[in-house]
């Protein structure tokens, strides 16, 4: 019965928390012939993503807690598992995160070196 209390309360928690990953941004304006309203628009649409990617990562973080109590006592290999692929999950993310930030940055570098010429 324990069993199955917990595997039901598993399947609820994760339904309950369902972290949609956000759909990252599209194309970002090009520096080198965006128009200043073409960075604004690009700046905040790169805000918008990063804003629901952390939103998305506290989410997994929440997800993961709630995992971890409804599976109980498991022996340590299991836990280091389980850590190891959350890890991946979570480090993937930032990494995405930091990726659409630094692309947006190249375009605005390139934005400002032409409004300087």
């Amino acid at each position: 019965m324990k069993t199955a209390t917990a595997v039901a309360l598993l399947v609820f928690a994760q339904a309950a928390l369902a972290c949609d990953y956000p759909e990252r941004v599209g194309d970002l304006p090009d520096g080198n012939t965006a128009s200043r309203d073409d960075m604004i628009a690009g700046k905040k649409a790169v805000q918008s993503y990063l804003a629901d990617m952390e939103a998305y990562l506290s989410c997994i973080e929440a997800e993961e807690a709630q995992a971890v109590l409804a599976m109980g006592k498991v022996d340590d290999e299991t836990k280091r598992q389980r850590k190891n692929m959350f890890d991946k999950k979570y480090n993937a993310a930032v990494e995405e995160m930091n990726l659409v930030a630094e692309q947006f940055n190249i375009q605005l570098r390139a934005y400002n070196a032409k409004k300087n010429n």
